[in-house]
């Protein structure tokens, strides 16, 4: 995380291809590497503990990746609800 990321990274998800594109065109590229952080990037398939606030934004666009409810944390119930969370959440093919 660095200082101008403050959001409450709470929701464990898998991003897509689909999602990384929103997110790149919200202003958070997540796909492209940055080394200084040693951060490598993600590609579709990947998991990341993504910002809530970030996730309830895919939500409302309609491209809401899936989440890993087992890996989610409770704090992100502030931000989203359990019926969203749980209508999104893995099958067990994840």
């Amino acid at each position: 995380m660095t200082e101008e990321d403050v959001g409450v990274h709470a929701v464990c998800v898998v991003v897509s291809e689909d999602f990384l594109k929103f997110s790149k065109k919200m202003g958070n590229d997540l796909s492209t590497p940055i080394p200084m952080y040693g951060f490598k990037g993600l590609k579709p398939g990947d998991r990341w503990c993504l910002c809530a606030s970030r996730w309830k934004e895919a939500l409302a666009h309609g491209i809401a990746p899936p989440v890993d409810l087992m890996a989610t944390h409770e704090s992100a119930l502030e931000y989203v609800g359990l019926e969203d969370l749980l209508r999104h959440s893995l099958g067990k093919d994840h």
